[in-house]
């Protein structure tokens, strides 16, 4: 299956303090990969380097054929791992912010996931709790029709109601056709999400492989297999 992502050997270094070492990972059209690793594994700096919001000091990303910039920004749909709309916004601006910003916004797929998370249009930025934030931002998030959908930790710090909705949505509305890329440290959560997994450990790639192919080799679940490389 084609590769919609090749990276190759980067390096991301911070001071003297390396996040990133060398790391090379091809991710393919279609599925959806976990990348998974404790705080401090590197995980979001290779979000960020996807998304065109860090440069590495060496090695390359390709995504679709192209270096992170405006034409991936403009496949590319990205969950951060904080709140990015504005606390003046009610929920009705902030569906309007997306519809002005990304071309491939699908106005009712917002609605509808909205109304499943159980948001109204009125409902203001500044007065949502950490769960409703979290459902917000991920409505706004999966109702662009992108290439790839890249999700930093997306129920962390979420109550288990909040959670459970949160990835009731994520199964009900993802695109086979498209690629996902979920980072977390709670993987027994959402382990049943991941056709691939790879674990991060000090930037560099510990374990890789498909999920169900480590669960049959190593006679564990995905969370176990986490708990025994992490400990």
């Amino acid at each position: 299956m084609e590769d919609i992502i090749k990276i190759k050997g980067i390096t991301k270094t911070y001071r003297n303090k390396r996040a990133l070492d060398s790391l090379s990972l091809n991710i393919k059209k279609g599925g959806v990969i976990g990348i998974l690793g404790p705080n401090g594994s590197g995980k979001t700096t290779l979000i960020k380097i996807l998304t065109g919001l860090l440069r590495p000091n060496k090695g390359e990303v390709l995504i679709d054929g192209k270096t992170p910039g405006t034409y991936t920004k403009s496949i590319v749909s990205y969950l951060p791992d904080r709140n990015f709309l504005y606390e003046w916004m009610n929920i009705e601006d902030a569906i309007g912010f997306f519809k002005d910003f990304y071309e491939d916004f699908d106005e009712d797929k917002a609605i509808n996931l909205l109304e499943f998370m159980g948001l109204n249009k009125g409902m203001k930025i500044k007065e949502l709790s950490k769960g409703m934030h979290e459902k917000l931002n991920l409505s706004l998030v999966l109702s662009r029709n992108a290439k790839v959908y890249i999700l930093d930790e997306p129920i962390a710090g979420v109550d288990p109601v909040a959670r459970d909705q949160i990835l009731d949505a994520i199964v009900k509305n993802y695109n086979e056709e498209s690629t996902m890329i979920i980072t977390t440290h709670l993987v027994r959560d959402m382990e049943n999400l991941f056709d691939d997994v790879a674990f991060l450990r000090g930037g560099t790639i510990e374990l890789i492989g498909n999920a169900e192919t480590l669960r049959e080799e190593k006679g564990m679940q995905i969370d176990d297999l986490y708990k025994e490389i992490f400990g």
